[in-house]
């Protein structure tokens, strides 16, 4: 008896412990992608925020400052899938914002869906190409498809990956009228948002704003002198057709987001909507502003970082305010990678050079018809992929791998060419940069080969109309991300941290299933000894 008592006891004193250390699931997940943010600038600059936005994340949070995206060529697209499936580029079906669609002969957005329609716009989205379940997609699942799920950015695609296939809406900025824009594929728009579009439109507002620094600009730090010179001034005039792409592009599209996410914890009551996890994920932007005058934007990123904190902070009273201190999970992140590239000046005699995309095509078809007879083998040239015609080339009765090993001998003697990797190779890696780019690249929308580039040197899409001139330039950076969630220990982690590792860790803390592509262990945190009732 005494044994079966001793027993018990001891089970009550587990069960007691497990109580204290295990949190409670929260009523509201808030997920942040930022555009091209840096671990350097938030340390650099954290004299200068205010309590409730990044010092808040780095006091009260596990504080990431290096997730390794282990990948070449991201942008805000292929970065937002990777963190919210847990799985590589190769893998998600969204490998970039552009992919090559055969039948156009065109790159097309990743995600467009021509059965879809658009809701305040003409362009037709979906996440069906989306490949694999994100952690939306998850939580939905969870809660029976009875959670609010919604999503907020300037860009349709990355709002899209962020509200999943099984989301309530995704929501973007229409870049020809400025509207919240969604698509049919998610539920009818709420009147919250689409009275938004009448009753404060960014189009009644935008000839009236100006972006100009928060700080007196001598008063910016780490700036060389002659920029601190005159302030900077961004305006945004209707009369200039790609008005609403330059505003999505900067930071005060970052605002209109938060107002958004701001309007839905109110009007929908989001986080308080029974057992279920709601979901409210935004997309912001500091990266590079491409339309400075002299190519050096420093004082409109510095001035992007205290925007966004001041955003967050108003994000986080909102949060605290609306669902309650503690009754949130809030993860942010990098989309892991830094785009500063410009043309330098030629007074400076950096070493550079032109690498027209229509000369090389022209140059590898006239080779290639003299080594295996007359024809068109070259298909296009896009964004480093070359596509062969392969009905050509079968047509010749001529072996597509000796063409493309013909083509890659001849490609990596160009003048600016780095290297020229078959699609093969890159299946099969040998080397670190060769696994990266198995990492990045979809096998299913790739070139047979993969080109890349001198750094300094420029690369001319004169195929395209107009041109697309692309400057050359390797910016590794250290990016960051942030957990702040209840019951979860605030420290920081210096050392490495895979991006794939973020969906399966946020999951863990919801008490959800890792979304079905994730290839990476959740981060061991630490939990602190809170009892739940």
């Amino acid at each position: 008896m005494k044994k079966l008592v001793t027993t018990v006891l001891c089970g009550l004193v587990t069960l007691n412990v497990l109580a204290q250390t295990v949190p409670g699931r929260p009523k509201l997940v808030v997920g942040i992608v930022v555009d091209q943010m840096r671990t350097d600038y938030i340390e650099y600059l954290k004299s200068y925020f205010g309590d409730r936005g990044f010092r808040r994340m780095m006091k009260d949070g596990v504080y990431m400052r290096d997730v390794d995206f282990k990948v070449n060529d991201l942008d805000a697209a292929s970065a937002t899938a990777m963190l919210y499936t847990g799985a590589y580029p190769s893998q998600t079906g969204v490998p970039a914002s552009l992919i090559y669609d055969n039948e156009s002969k065109k790159l097309t957005p990743a995600l467009a869906d021509s059965k879809t329609l658009g809701n305040f716009t003409n362009d037709s989205y979906s996440p069906e190409k989306l490949r694999l379940s994100t952690i939306s997609d998850e939580l939905s699942v969870d809660g029976a498809g009875l959670a609010q799920i919604y999503a907020f950015s300037p860009d349709p695609q990355q709002s899209m990956i962020m509200a999943g296939h099984a989301g309530t809406g995704a929501f973007w900025i229409n870049n020809t009228n400025g509207n919240w824009a969604t698509t049919t594929w998610y539920k009818p728009m709420p009147s919250q948002i689409s009275s938004k579009n009448y009753s404060s439109s960014l189009a009644s507002r935008i000839d009236t704003m100006q972006w100009k620094p928060m700080l007196p600009i001598d008063k910016m730090p780490g700036l060389p002198r002659q920029k601190t010179l005159a302030p900077f001034r961004h305006t945004f005039p209707k009369t200039d057709k790609n008005v609403y792409i330059r505003f999505s592009e900067s930071p005060m599209a970052n605002r209109e987001v938060t107002d958004m996410a701001i309007e839905c914890l109110k009007g929908l009551n989001m986080g308080n909507t029974g057992s279920t996890i709601d979901m409210l994920n935004l997309g912001y932007t500091v990266a590079p502003y491409k339309y400075v005058k002299d190519g050096d934007s420093r004082p409109e990123v510095t001035d992007a970082y205290l925007r966004l904190d001041k955003e967050l902070g108003r994000l986080f009273d909102a949060i605290d305010r609306y669902v309650g201190a503690g009754n949130a999970m809030v993860w942010v992140s990098s989309t892991g990678y830094y785009d500063d590239a410009v043309i330098d000046e030629k007074k400076y005699r950096i070493p550079t050079g032109e690498f027209s995309i229509k000369r090389a095509k022209s140059l590898l078809n006239s080779y290639l018809s003299a080594r295996h007879g007359n024809a068109g083998y070259v298909d296009t040239f896009k964004d480093g992929h070359l596509y062969f015609d392969h009905k050509a080339i079968e047509q010749r009765n001529l072996d597509i791998n000796e063409v493309v090993a013909d083509a890659r001998s001849f490609l990596v003697k160009m003048s600016g060419v780095a290297d020229a990797l078959t699609l093969n190779d890159i299946l099969s890696p040998s080397t670190p940069e060769e696994e990266r780019m198995r990492l990045s690249i979809d096998p299913k929308t790739g070139g047979d080969i993969f080109v890349t580039f001198n750094p300094g040197w420029t690369v001319v899409d004169d195929l395209s109309y107009p041109e697309v001139v692309k400057a050359t330039r390797e910016t590794p950076v250290l990016t960051p991300a942030f957990i702040i969630a209840p019951g979860i220990v605030a420290e920081t982690i210096s050392h490495p941290v895979d991006a794939t590792a973020l969906a399966p860790t946020v999951s863990g803390i919801l008490r959800i299933r890792s979304p079905n592509g994730s290839t990476t262990k959740p981060l061991l945190l630490n939990y602190t000894e809170t009892h739940h009732k």
